[in-house]
């Protein structure tokens, strides 16, 4: 494939790729609110591929085991996930594409979240990276296949899903189908670096009682917000013996001071100053490194609830666990990678390898289908979900480019 003929053809649909995403920009597509924005990429997908179906997720997804973190009153009709294939002639390899159409809510200083705007070639909004950017780079990709009459040897299965950020029940979903492949690819946001193994992650909510009681009487009380700070220093404790475990396991990871942190996200106690609450609860995750399950890590969690602190609180707690991400690994030296790595050299990128220290869907299809799977993207994890998120138009037509060349490769190709 002519690489000069290919980058000046992507050159071409700068304006369109960046009209898609500024449009996708646009649809507050918060969990529960994606529909509008599956019915936008179905019309612009349609004439791009063989199949552009919508796959309706069934009410009794909240059944299965790796459903994840329940909203009351959410229903699923309008919000089916989009199925999108091109199909080769049957003589390569395949791959499947996933990203996700939901975004996170934006923070109350974010002001006009959903009005995008480009600022030389940067585009910025809620979901511009993550991971709207994402789908902005397919449909890119699916452009110069087209405009290129690239014919592949192997299928192409893109899978827009609903609902990655609260744990990937869209992805549960498409799994439950059984769809097959050689390999697949998740687009989130990496700053094109290529990433064989995931962190997971587990989320907790714990619930700590105590004794109120006016702060005059201190004697007949139990102040379960000190509760619950000591639960924190528990699972501080174990966070720290658990990834001081995982050192030398999986070098990739070693690189990051803290590649599996415990984060501590909410917190609730109280209703009066000088009262002893009664209650408090907070909310958090703790990141999950490849040498535990998601099982063995909510078992260790259980665990030290009720042993590491006292009397009081192993019986005047409870813990419920609301995501379960297991971490997955293929080899850094995969064919998959390799051809990754040798696509992004060819336009020019350094081909970097590095572990993700957040999760996403990955470990479905990896772990759950045996599908050998990545992490790849244009854009930086560092400003999703922030105020400031964002992504370059060229770093999007990059990316597709990439993206191109390992497909003549991996599917192998006549254009």
């Amino acid at each position: 494939m002519d690489t000069d003929k290919l980058r000046s053809f992507l050159q071409t649909q700068a304006a369109p790729v960046a009209e898609l995403l500024c449009d996708l920009i646009r649809f507050p597509s918060t969990v529960g609110n994606e529909g509008p924005v599956v019915e936008y990429m179905a019309e612009k997908f349609a004439g791009l591929a063989d199949t552009v179906e919508r796959v309706p997720i069934p009410e009794d997804i909240k059944d299965d085991p790796d459903y994840s973190f329940p909203l009351r009153g959410l229903e699923y009709g309008g919000r089916p996930n989009l199925r999108v294939i091109k199909r080769g002639t049957g003589s390569g390899n395949s791959v499947i594409f996933n990203t996700h159409v939901d975004v996170v809510p934006p923070s109350q200083q974010h002001e006009k979240a959903f009005q995008p705007g480009i600022v030389d070639g940067v585009i910025v909004g809620r979901g511009a990276c993550d991971a709207k950017g994402q789908i902005a780079t397919l449909y890119a990709l699916l452009l110069a296949l087209d405009g290129l009459d690239v014919e592949l040897g192997g299928d192409i299965d893109v899978h827009l899903v609903i609902e990655e950020e609260i744990g990937g029940n869209g992805t549960v979903a498409m799994m439950r189908q059984q769809p097959a492949a050689d390999a697949a690819i998740v687009m989130e946001p990496t700053d094109f670096a290529i990433m064989p193994q995931v962190r997971g992650a587990v989320w907790f909510e714990v619930t700590c009682y105590g004794q109120s009681g006016h702060s005059g009487a201190p004697g007949g009380t139990v102040s379960a917000l000190l509760k619950a700070i000591e639960v924190i220093r528990i699972f501080t404790d174990y966070h720290d013996r658990a990834l001081a475990e995982s050192r030398g396991k999986f070098p990739l990871f070693d690189e990051f001071d803290d590649p599996a942190p415990l984060t501590i996200g909410q917190l609730e106690a109280g209703e009066w100053p000088s009262v002893t609450p009664d209650r408090a609860t907070f909310a958090g995750l703790l990141g999950l490194m490849p040498d535990r399950t998601k099982e063995q890590m909510m078992e260790e969690l259980q665990e030290v609830l009720r042993t590491q602190g006292d009397e009081w609180l192993a019986e005047h707690s409870d813990i419920e666990f609301t995501y379960r991400h297991d971490a997955n690994v293929i080899p850094e030296d995969h064919p998959l990678v390799k051809q990754l790595q040798q696509a992004c050299g060819e336009v020019g990128r350094t081909p970097r390898v590095s572990a993700m220290t957040a999760s996403c869907d990955a470990w479905l299809y990896n772990n759950q289908l045996k599908i050998p799977t990545v992490v790849f993207g244009p854009g930086e994890l560092g400003v999703a979900h922030g105020n400031r998120e964002q992504i370059r138009l060229g770093d999007i037509l990059t990316a597709a480019e990439v993206l191109v060349h390992f497909l003549r490769d991996w599917c192998g190709s006549r254009a």
